[in-house]
């Protein structure tokens, strides 16, 4: 290959955002943290979450990497599945075995992508990092418009209703039967079920990992501004460093004139870039990427 194609391959590669534009920023970033980099991306863009495909994906790539010093795996997703986050977090823990599983977050981890902090040794955050709510969320119609609701919410205005119905007198009755008739006892069941599993998996991720010496009605106490709406009124607001710090997070903060985060913040810049417009997800390491292509 000539200088000339040389250059213009450099070129195609910078504007596709190819593998090799960032196979040198995971060797930077292996010398500077001393363990392997893997890359976790789910879209913003694209119509997509975290799932057990994920999981086979991960499989894949730990399978290839030299684990033996830990794992520094860094996380950009707006959330999906918990059971598939569950399983990312024990394929993470059973490969790093006793050494340390770090997570690391430029960007955005929301929801389920929480959840797989949780289950880290420790959690790196940047000045504009995000962690979010990990109580789930439910699409529903009613009234032939598609509605997106917090679960945790649906049950508390079911069991508000209920009780005032219980404590009204007879002659008032009548509006409280009226609304609860929009409620169906079978999934409010289902919807308990559903909460609780969320918090089983994100307490027992925290147990498992940086809270082990808490127990868990202790950790449910530190970490409720994660599992329920009550605090931070919506799932998509951002729980910055400092709150997670307070909820007894293990959490570091990177410092912005460091070189670890000018590395990880270039790569997050350009993997997050890929998963926006050219495919769906990215899990890689500087030897190995695996994407899912829009659409898939």
């Amino acid at each position: 290959m000539t200088k000339k194609d040389l250059t213009i391959q450099k070129v195609m590669n910078e504007q596709n955002q190819t593998h090799e534009t960032r196979k040198r920023l995971y060797l930077s970033l292996e010398k500077l943290l001393q363990m392997p980099v893997i890359s976790y991306f789910t879209s913003f863009n694209f119509p997509v979450m975290i799932d057990d495909n994920d999981v086979d994906m991960m499989v894949g790539i730990l399978q290839k990497t030299d684990v033996s010093k830990g794992i520094a795996l860094i996380i950009s997703s707006p959330g999906g599945d918990g059971l598939a986050a569950e399983r990312l977090i024990n394929v993470c823990r059973n490969s790093s075995g006793t050494n340390e599983y770090s997570a690391i977050v430029p960007g955005k981890a929301k929801s389920a992508a929480t959840m797989l902090c949780f289950g880290a040794n420790k959690i790196h955050m940047g000045p504009s990092s995000e962690l979010g709510p990990v109580d789930p969320q439910i699409t529903l119609q009613e009234d032939g418009v598609i509605k997106r609701f917090s679960v945790f919410n649906l049950v508390k205005s079911y069991e508000k209703l209920f009780e005032q119905a219980v404590n009204a007198k007879s002659k008032n009755l009548e509006p409280y039967l009226q609304q609860l008739n929009r409620y169906d006892e079978r999934q409010i069941e289902e919807f308990r079920a559903i909460i609780e599993l969320s918090e089983d998996i994100a307490i027992g991720a925290l147990k498992a990992g940086m809270m082990s010496k808490f127990t868990i009605d202790n950790i449910r106490k530190k970490v409720k501004m994660f599992l329920t709406p009550e605090q931070t009124k919506t799932h998509g607001r951002p729980i910055f460093y400092d709150e997670a710090n307070k909820c007894g997070l293990t959490v570091d903060l990177m410092k912005t004139n460091g070189n670890i985060w000018a590395t990880v913040y270039e790569l997050y810049i350009r993997a997050n870039n890929f998963v926006n417009t050219r495919a769906s997800k990215l899990i890689e390491t500087k030897d190995h990427s695996f994407l899912a292509k829009r659409g898939n």
